[in-house]
Order: structure tokens, then C-alpha cells, then sequence
């Protein structure tokens, strides 16, 4: 049971530690600020062979506050942050006499925490590309319920190390459209396996820009070089060897000048220990720099 959990953890991960704004950093003084709900609910998952298995109906919702601020033209904070996780499980049934083996639970505590910075390395009117290190803050929940098998966080402190290129163009004389690529490499303690990183993404606008449309491919490779379960008799050892190709879908609406809504979901093609069902999104933002 408590593989699932761990499971869903890295569900999240995938699908909720996407940064906005590709190799652009903010404007000096400007910035991008979202406020959004994120959830995902699921009955199977891949396994570490790459099949689908079923399990127990699992579940969780993420309040989140990300935001991105200028602090010069080249250089941007970044802010990710989970204020609110639920997670939850329902109750476990035999499947012979429907009689409950493990009762369902929920637990609602803060969630893991990404800080980070952006550097663009050229200048304007160059090729963009900028430069992350975001460090990932374990202050979620782990061995959370009576169990100890419901958790809000991975409890390990990773460091990212990104690089992002990309360039904006015309469709015709009135249509923007954008095309960026990055590719990271992402530490992990707690003898968490190190991961490669790498996707692209596409966005066009519509109505004079108040309407974007974004899709972006996601994957991630294993170095597989975490601990087993030969050595290792904490659980923390599901969450190694992950590998997955996920793709997702946006679209943000500008209600104002500076403050839209957006709405999103993503879902993994394949993938090795992650839940197999899509995730959701919605939120609202505030945009400085229109």
C-alpha cells in the first residue's frame, strides 16, 4: 500500500512542477504571479516494468502559489508553492467477500516547496536562453495517517539545473506564437535516483493575444543509480527509477489586461511507477508585464 502512495507523489511531481515562462526572464520590476488548484485521482498506475496494474482509488489536491519575479532584466525568482495538499485513499476491499482490509484515510498538511532563480545568458534581440537552479524544499508530510502511507511531500531535498532556449514568431501578420526547449539534470538525496530531464513546448495567441494555447511534452529519464530494496528497507525506494514521456494542454484567457484564468491537464504516454490517469488544473493569474 504504501508503493501507491508513493506512486502519487511522484504523479505530482510530474505534473505539477512545470515552470512558467521558458528561457524569457521578467521584466525588472515585473512578474507573473498564479494562484491554481491541481488534482489528480486514480485506480491503476504503471509499474516498474512499464505495465498497468489497479489499486486502491488515491487521490490528491494541490492549492498552489507560483510566481516569478524581475529582480533585474536578466535575473528572475521563482517561487512553488504547495500551501495546501490533501491526499487520500478510499477504503480497501476484498474482492471475494467486499469485506474493508485497510480503511480509507485523509490527510490535509502544507506541501513541498521549490525555490529558485533564472538567468538569461544572452541579451535582447538574441537567441533567448536562460540558465535555472531551483531547489526543491521537503516541507511536506511523509508516513502521514495511521498507516503511515498517506504523504504531501517525497521528504528529499533535490537541486535542478536548467537550461532553456526558445524564440517567439509571427503566423501571418497578426497571430504570436512561441517554440522553447529545455533540458535539466536533477539531483536527489536520500539516495533518490538523479534524473534526466528534457522537453518542448508551444503556444499560440489568439484574439489579439488574450487567449494563449500551450502544449508541452515532458520527459524524464532515470539514471538508475538510486538505493533497492536489497539495501534500503524504507519505502522512499519506489520512488527511484522513475521514467516517464508525459504531454499536457493550457489555456490561459486574459479576463483584463493583466489578470486571467487558465485551465490545463496532462497525463503520461508511458511511464514506471507513476499513476496512470490524467491530472487537472485551474487557476487564476496576475501578469505584470502585459
Amino acid at each position: 500500500m504504501k508503493n501507491i502512495i508513493i506512486i502519487l507523489i511522484l504523479s505530482v511531481s510530474i505534473f505539477n512542477n512545470a515552470f512558467a515562462g521558458g528561457p524569457w526572464p521578467q521584466p525588472k520590476g515585473k512578474g507573473y504571479f498564479k494562484l491554481s488548484e491541481w488534482w489528480t485521482v486514480f485506480d491503476q498506475h504503471y509499474t516498474d516494468a512499464g505495465l498497468i496494474d489497479p489499486n486502491v482509488t488515491t487521490g490528491i489536491f494541490n492549492t498552489a502559489f507560483y510566481g516569478e519575479y524581475g529582480v533585474t532584466d536578466r535575473l528572475t525568482t521563482i517561487l512553488n508553492a504547495n500551501l495546501l495538499s490533501r491526499n487520500y485513499m478510499n477504503n480497501l476491499k476484498s474482492m471475494t467477500t467486499q469485506e474493508i482490509i485497510v480503511a480509507g484515510e485523509a490527510i490535509i498538511t502544507f506541501g513541498d516547496v521549490d525555490l529558485g532563480i533564472k538567468y538569461g545568458l544572452t541579451k535582447p534581440g538574441k537567441l533567448p536562453v536562460s540558465v535555472s537552479l531551483i531547489l526543491g524544499i521537503p516541507s511536506g508530510k511523509v508516513n502521514g495517517g495511521t498507516l503511515g502511507n498517506l504523504a504531501t511531500g517525497d521528504g528529499e531535498f533535490n537541486q535542478i539545473l536548467q537550461v532553456d532556449t526558445g524564440f517567439g514568431f509571427k503566423i501571418g501578420k497578426h497571430i504570436s506564437s512561441y517554440v522553447s526547449g529545455y533540458a535539466a539534470i536533477n539531483n536527489r538525496t536520500k539516495e533518490f535516483s538523479e534524473e534526466f530531464r528534457y522537453g518542448i513546448e508551444a503556444g499560440i495567441g489568439l484574439l489579439k493575444n488574450k487567449v494563449w494555447i500551450t502544449s508541452k511534452l515532458n520527459v524524464v529519464e532515470s539514471f538508475k543509480n538510486g538505493a533497492t530494496a536489497e539495501n534500503v528497507t524504507s519505502t522512499s525506494i519506489f520512488a527511484n527509477n522513475t521514467e516517464f514521456a508525459s504531454i499536457a494542454f493550457e489555456a490561459n484567457i486574459y479576463v483584463t489586461k493583466n489578470i486571467g484564468v487558465s485551465l490545463g491537464t496532462a497525463g503520461a504516454m508511458r511511464g514506471e511507477i507513476i499513476a496512470a490517469a490524467p491530472s487537472y488544473s485551474v487557476g487564476v493569474f496576475y501578469d505584470m508585464a502585459k
